[in-house]
């Protein structure tokens, strides 16, 4: 049903890989998002915690550098365990403190210098800028539905993004005490499409601003374009509510593997959210960012 639109959707929507560390330790915490470009000038939509996880990476590795150059400077006697746990302190590290996020655009363009983000004031919603690129690295763009009075409920909708990151291009610089990208390893991360069906709409006191679907976005969906049949975007995917069911199995006596287990389950339904179409728009128009519609 969905096969041409998701081979459309795919030559402009492109992963975000995301490495963090942690204070507590050296492993490296790979993450990923999604964003979709909207026109052949650079300009991509995403959700707004997306962003804002890229606007702070440049500050939280600042500061890392910072404490780690003050802590080069203390010295290596019997006070050190007191005064770097007095920098621990200013810096306010505790063992799940991330310290270090590193960033990667896949396939989107070449040689950026880097980008500007415009956050949407109320909902989960972020325009890309991608500055003084080479070249483009995506083909096509997303086209909106002009008429939003032909979603229903019933339409069977997809969505695309990277949710599993499954990329493995990264080291952690034991000499640097630094993660780092690396030419090696798995560098990219497979699309994974998502149907749904139209359930509910969502709504505040000015306007309705988003689309429920009655399966969930999964983690890393988050800023993937919602889209229909043809390929027409609705809107974009940025979270997933959970409504309990009341269906609950408390110390429901089973048979597993030939033995008599105990076992408990709560039963939640998980839809995904997206962002409405004419919200997208709307803020694409208040930036003076060019989009197609049909």
């Amino acid at each position: 049903m969905f096969v041409e639109a998701i081979e459309n959707a795919a030559q402009y929507t492109r992963a975000i890989h995301s490495i963090i560390r942690t204070y507590g330790g050296k492993k490296i915490i790979p993450g990923a998002g999604t964003l979709f470009f909207v026109n052949d000038e650079g300009f991509a939509v995403t959700c707004k915690h997306v962003a804002e996880i890229l606007i702070t990476a440049d500050k939280l590795n600042k500061q890392w550098l910072d404490f780690k150059a003050a802590r080069n400077k203390l010295r290596a006697d019997g006070s050190y365990k007191q005064n770097l746990k007095g920098l621990e302190l200013k810096y306010n590290y505790t063992p799940s403190s991330i310290i270090q996020v590193k960033n990667n655009f896949v396939d989107c363009v070449d040689g950026l210098s880097g980008f500007t983000a415009h956050l949407h004031p109320k909902y989960d919603l972020a325009i890309l800028k991608f500055n003084d690129y080479g070249a483009l690295r995506y083909q096509k763009h997303a086209v909106f539905l002009k008429d939003s009075s032909f979603i229903r409920q019933g339409e069977f909708l997809c969505r695309l993004g990277f949710p599993f990151p499954e990329f493995s291009n990264y080291l952690f610089n034991e000499a640097a005490d630094d993660i780092e990208w690396s030419k090696e390893g798995i560098i990219a991360s497979p699309r994974f499409p998502i149907e749904g069906m139209v359930t509910r709409f969502l709504g505040d006191e000015s306007k309705v601003y988003g689309i429920e679907l009655s399966t969930p976005g999964l983690k890393g969906h988050s800023g993937g374009p919602l889209f229909n049949k043809e390929g027409i975007v609705y809107g974009m995917q940025f979270s997933t509510k959970h409504l309990h069911l009341g269906f609950d199995i408390v110390d429901k006596e089973i048979i597993s593997g030939n033995q008599a287990k105990k076992v408990s389950d709560y039963s939640f339904l998980h839809l995904g959210q997206s962002i409405h179409v004419d919200v997208i728009k709307e803020f694409l128009r208040e930036k003076n960012v060019k989009y197609d519609e049909v």
